[in-house]
């Protein structure tokens, strides 16, 4: 176990019954971390179905995708999802990385980030890694720039779901990207 890896939280690969669980953590983390960039009416809506919906079409499918959990006894400290190979150039997406707010600060989000890349260079046909993150998430752009990443390029964030009154505005996203995932990874 690296030195930097919570003691009490155990990880592993996410499975279709989870899909409950990881829905309401990620609706907690957009209702938190979003609002502003994402409609109150959404975020104060039933934004758990939609992610539920969501969730449960990734993980009875994984196809092309790798979905790892962080666990602290029956409860969800974290998940990371990550698109193997999604971008001819920029290499595998880490679509989603969530941790609950009690597990903030505790390791949780590093070491996701350091199995993430541990996926991807076991599987995509290159190192490379890259995440959206809203630019108005100032605290996670210091968390990853913080391990190495980039801020290479500042694009738009797309509507959830493709619907446009979920957003306020035009709210803007950073990509954010490593060279090589190995960068991340566990050292023994």
């Amino acid at each position: 176990m690296a030195a930097n890896e919570p003691t009490e939280v155990r990880f592993r690969a996410a499975h279709a019954g989870d899909a409950e669980q990881v829905a309401a953590l990620h609706a907690a983390s957009w209702r938190r971390h979003y609002r502003g960039a994402y409609a109150d009416a959404y975020l104060d809506g039933d934004v758990v179905a939609d992610r539920r919906a969501v969730w449960s079409a990734r993980l009875a499918d994984p196809a092309g995708g790798v979905t790892v959990l962080a666990e602290d006894g029956d409860s969800l400290a974290g998940f990371v999802h990550v698109v193997i190979d999604e971008d001819a150039a920029w290499g595998s997406l880490v679509d989603n990385l969530h941790v609950a707010l009690p597990h903030q600060r505790t390791g949780v989000g590093t070491a996701l980030l350091a199995r993430a890349a541990e996926g991807i260079l076991g599987r995509a046909a290159g190192p490379a890694i890259y995440l959206w993150v809203l630019e108005q998430n100032v605290a996670a752009q210091r968390f990853y720039r913080a391990r190495g990443g980039a801020c290479v390029e500042k694009a738009l964030v797309p509507p959830p779901g493709g619907v446009p009154i979920r957003l306020n505005g035009a709210p803007a996203m950073l990509r954010v990207a490593w060279p090589d995932a190995s960068a991340l990874a566990h050292r023994p």
